[in-house]
């Protein structure tokens, strides 16, 4: 992997189950920078979804400061966020990663009944016998996601982004170190 030093703010884009709000948490505490998941802004107690004009105000918001990295998906605020930051970054992992990951998530999630935002809980029966899953939600748009960021970032409207794809877990750790090592020469 080409080496891409961090930018000030970063976007981490990919399936759900591919580790987003993860490597974002790790680039925060590294970094010492804010860190932003759009879950948190877009879901209310009992899983309902915060109005458009509300999710948007709180993403506006959360990125008003200089330096922050985001997590999550949101089409309908894509260009909120794509156009305020500096970086993407792109968990592009294989269909077997994202389904071991997604199901140890969830699995431990609904054991542990952990919360997941804002109060909400996974539950064994919208885990594994509803169609709201999130593990056939990663299913189905696994390779649409795949398909859906290699023409996103080819785009000309985001042609100011640095593009960092990584392809798998460590790729994703090993990149996280260069960019916590760029940052103490910088200082």
């Amino acid at each position: 992997m080409d080496w891409i030093e961090p930018g000030q703010r970063m976007t981490i884009v990919g399936t759900s189950g591919s580790g987003k709000t993860t490597l974002a948490r790790q680039i925060a505490q590294k970094l010492a920078i804010p860190h932003v998941e759009l879950d948190r802004l877009h879901w209310e107690p009992n899983w309902i979804e915060a109005p458009a004009p509300i999710f948007a105000a709180r993403v506006s918001e959360a990125l008003a400061s200089d330096c922050w990295v985001v997590d999550g998906n949101y089409g309908k605020i894509r260009d909120l966020i794509w156009g305020r930051a500096d970086t993407v970054v792109w968990l592009d992992y294989s269909f077997r990663v994202v389904m071991k990951q997604i199901l140890q998530r969830t699995i431990r999630r609904v054991a542990l009944q952990e919360e997941c935002c804002n109060g909400n809980r996974e539950t064994f029966q919208i885990a594994f016998l509803s169609r709201d899953s999130v593990i056939l939600w990663a299913m189905q748009t696994h390779q649409k996601n795949r398909e859906k960021y290699s023409v996103l970032l080819e785009q000309p409207e985001y042609r100011h982004l640095k593009k960092i794809k990584l392809s798998s877990p460590e790729m994703a750790q090993n990149w996280l170190e260069s960019a916590v090592q760029f940052n103490q020469i910088k200082e």
